[in-house]
């Protein structure tokens, strides 16, 4: 028993790892590199409290890929798609060793029945491709006038429209672990805009929803006007920037900006939205 509890305390802490290699990521793309020594000291003190085997295969991963775990997601690795055999899938939920990826070598681990899913039903066979912004968010997704006073009460705001609109399971669990990424390094930007997000969101595609303050949110010392709350799949971590950063290049024209924050309803703020976003995001 203590042998299993010891390695779930080390899959925990590559999660943990993980997280904020990316969230270092992140903050290299986007941020201003206020944050990247204290990223680093961070990044450095969890790695020495691996188990030097653990910390071993953790680092021969890491040189290929800066996700090195990936969810076992309805039987399959989340990092490539590939069904992950019976046996193994079993290794991986009693979690007392390390179980990797045949295909894709990646670490896998078991998600908790209480982790919040991406739920959203697959396209019927025959359905017009969705394109651009629509890929990711939609009307339902989209909460104008956001009453908010705190990031706490924007993110459960639109946490619970994801959860509503049937894209995610257990809005409660993603506010949790939208509120523990914000305490390690704040998405609100200068701009005006916030982007809280959860990795490890498995079971479908990446799924956002924005939300607009008129009153201006205070978030972390920046005042924020429209939030973008994310839920990701892992495997999609490094699209995510990209899209982030498509996302901050539409709300960078003030025309752009003035007309989400004076969206009145759902279908006025995805109109602006879709337009907004019609040549950043593809």
């Amino acid at each position: 028993m203590g042998e299993k509890k010891e390695m779930k305390s080390q899959i925990n802490q590559l999660r943990q790892l993980q997280e904020l290699v990316l969230t270092r990521d992140e903050h290299t793309q986007t941020g201003d590199g206020s944050s990247l020594d204290a990223l680093n000291d961070a990044i450095f003190e969890m790695q020495d409290r691996l188990d030097p085997q653990v910390q071993g295969i953790y680092s021969r991963l890491y040189k290929k890929s800066h996700i090195v775990m990936a969810a076992m997601s309805n039987g399959c690795c989340s990092g490539c798609g590939m069904q992950v055999p019976i046996a193994q899938s079993q290794q991986v939920r009693l979690a007392q060793h390390l179980v990797t990826c045949s295909s894709c070598g990646r670490i896998l681990y078991a998600v908790d029945a209480d982790e919040a899913r991406n739920i959203t039903e697959k396209p019927a066979p025959g359905d017009d491709p969705k394109t651009g912004i629509s890929r990711f968010s939609a009307e339902e997704l989209m909460v104008p006038d956001l009453a908010a006073k705190t990031p706490a009460d924007a993110i459960a705001a639109l946490a619970a429209a994801m959860e509503a609109g049937k894209f995610i399971s257990n809005a409660e669990s993603l506010v949790t672990a939208a509120l523990a990424r914000e305490g390690v390094l704040s998405t609100a930007m200068p701009s005006g805009v916030a982007f809280p997000h959860v990795r490890g969101v498995e079971g479908g595609s990446l799924t956002l929803a924005i939300g607009c303050s008129r009153d201006g949110i205070d978030w972390e010392g920046q005042k924020v006007h429209i939030v973008v709350l994310s839920a990701i799949p892992v495997a999609v971590s490094a699209f995510y920037l990209r899209l982030m950063a498509s996302l901050g290049q539409a709300f960078a024209n003030k025309e752009n900006f003035a007309a989400a924050v004076a969206a009145e309803t759902p279908a006025a703020l995805w109109k602006v939205i879709v337009k907004a976003t019609r040549r950043t995001v593809k």
